[in-house]
């Protein structure tokens, strides 16, 4: 587990699954002009759980942005995936809480995996 969700955990909260970017990251023209140290900061900085309370996302490492939303306040958790994405097991997920509230993460590990573990926790 991540020291942000460790820190954040509030009383008998558990998490129940979490994720990070996947190695895709590292295949981009920003990585090679950074000689790899941003996808290597953004890897080691970012968390992605799912606990039993709430979905916890916390991302970047001087400038950090936070995404702490429970699990009733979410109305769906959507997964796009290119055909590539498919096939090495990466996508975008799409967190779209009540009122409005949508949240996108680019080139996570397993998101399928990720949402149906969200589901599986909301009902």
């Amino acid at each position: 587990m991540g020291n942000y969700v460790d820190n954040h955990l509030i009383r008998d909260e558990k998490v129940m699954h979490e994720t990070k970017f996947h190695w895709i990251i590292y295949c981009s023209l920003s990585a090679l002009f950074s000689l790899f140290l941003i996808p290597i900061i953004k890897q080691w900085t970012s968390e992605f759980a799912i606990t039993n309370k709430r979905v916890i996302v916390k991302t970047g490492l001087v400038a950090r942005e936070t995404l702490e939303m429970n699990l009733q306040k979410i109305e769906s958790v959507n997964v796009d995936q290119s055909v590539l994405g498919r096939l090495l097991g990466y996508g975008d997920l799409v967190i779209v809480g009540t009122g409005g509230t949508k949240e996108t993460f680019t080139n996570i590990r397993k998101p399928i995996t990720f949402r149906k573990r969200f589901q599986e926790l909301s009902l």
